[in-house]
């Protein structure tokens, strides 16, 4: 959405404290965190262009407050330290001055929130920053807040909103000269079409971008519209297409949890191939080399599902207990397909009702934490769940099949081969 066109509700930054659903969790640490970000985020918008200054006394007031409340927050969480740091920036920028000293600490609260998909609090954050600092932004900054605005929308799957988004960030690009953000921009708007499951046209539009982004040189540009294509192939069922490209994408990026992205989607794409083996050396690897504990996690997840597909009980078992120990940490999105593949994995071996209990928790937890498509699917999955014996019969059949392979496959995996070993 346009900054023109962003206005702040009666209450803002009421989201955050949605994180208090009853009197029994008004003293939690994640209650206190919620409070903690709409105290300091209300400090921030003290700052505002479009509102009356505030006194000296006034803001001191407001500040010492806040500060007392967020710094004992500080050293219990990461969210923590970020909000504290937002209190801080907003006491700077009022001492000096300089409204643009609270972008940094704004942008990486939000990526936080993103990170861990409270995306409307990043929203809520992102469009503090647009609407407070507002024009006063360098111009790198107003691209780059644009497109985390569109991105925090498109995974909403708030599809208008997130192209309008991406619309205006590619518009500033241009008008800054800034070819790579540019075509991030037109990415970004390819994705949304993707989103919508308009596949034949997203794969179309990445395909241009492709070719401009080799032009151009961005490799970076280059390696997302790789990634995308891929997506879109994969979602059209049409992963032995896919995987090259996914592949490409894998060397393209030099950023190493890009590069691990991609490769873990390389071993997914595989396994919907029957290619368990080679599905396991990409997602070992990512195992081996991330630095991303999501990422990490989400390969477990990934070998545990396959050890399942290969009905290896032992391999299953053993995943399943590297997953466990990553449980506390968690984001409500990983724990969800935890559970639902694990409640898969059970029903591939028999254990119809333990898959029943395991699903239920994961449809539990999406429910509770807006994850909508993941809802929908384990809905589905459960209402066939007391008649999938027989195609998991099926399913075991497809596991001994051979899989054919083009020579565009055998390449990819020759490299795995090599890189595993």
């Amino acid at each position: 959405m346009p900054v023109s066109r962003l206005k702040f509700e009666s209450l803002p930054h009421a989201i955050f404290l949605q994180r208090v659903s009853g009197p029994e969790s008004a003293t939690t640490l994640e209650a206190r965190l919620g409070q903690g970000a709409f105290l300091a985020l209300r400090l921030v918008d003290l700052l505002a262009p479009d509102r009356a200054p505030v006194s000296k006394d006034a803001f001191h007031y407001q500040w010492v407050a806040t500060d007392r409340f967020c710094r004992e927050l500080r050293a219990a969480a990461t969210e923590g330290a970020h909000v504290h740091g937002i209190a801080e920036s907003a006491s700077d920028a009022y001492r000096l001055g300089d409204i643009r000293l609270i972008s940094p600490a704004l942008f990486a609260y939000a990526h936080f929130l993103e990170a861990e998909l409270r995306l409307e609090e990043a929203l809520d954050v992102l469009t503090t920053l647009l609407v407070v600092v507002g024009n006063r932004l360098s111009s790198t900054d107003a691209v780059a807040a644009q497109l985390r605005f569109a991105r925090a929308h498109r995974k909403l799957n708030q599809f208008d909103e997130a192209d309008a988004a991406y619309a205006e960030a590619g518009e500033l690009a241009t008008l800054a000269g800034d070819r790579y953000s540019a075509l991030l921009s037109r990415i970004g708007r390819a994705n949304t079409v993707l989103g919508r499951g308009n596949l034949a046209d997203a794969e179309r539009r990445l395909e241009g971008i492709l070719a401009d982004a080799r032009a151009a040189g961005e490799q970076d540009a280059e390696a997302r519209a790789e990634q995308g294509i891929a997506a879109a192939l994969y979602y059209m069922g049409q992963s032995a297409e896919a995987i090259p490209h996914a592949w490409s994408a894998f060397e393209l990026y030099d950023e190493e949890s890009s590069r691990m992205r991609a490769l873990m989607d390389v071993g997914i794409m595989l396994l919907s191939l029957g290619d368990a083996v080679g599905a396991e050396r990409a997602l070992s690897e990512v195992v081996r080399r991330e630095g991303s504990q999501d990422n990490r996690t989400n390969a477990l997840i990934e070998l545990m599902y396959c050890a399942s597909f290969r009905r290896d009980h032992v391999g299953f078992a053993r995943w399943r207990e590297r997953c466990e120990e990553h449980m506390p940490d968690m984001p409500p999105n990983i724990r969800t397909d935890y559970y639902l593949k694990q409640g898969i994995g059970q029903a591939r071996f028999g254990q119809f009702r333990r898959a029943d209990v395991l699903m239920r928790q994961a449809l539990e937890i999406a429910g509770g934490s807006g994850l909508h498509e993941f809802e929908f699917r384990i809905e589905r999955i459960l209402a066939g769940l007391g008649d999938c014996k027989e195609a998991m019969a099926q399913e075991a059949q497809r596991t001994m099949a051979p899989v054919v392979q083009s020579a565009e496959l055998r390449e990819v995996s020759e490299s795995l081969a090599q890189l595993h070993g």
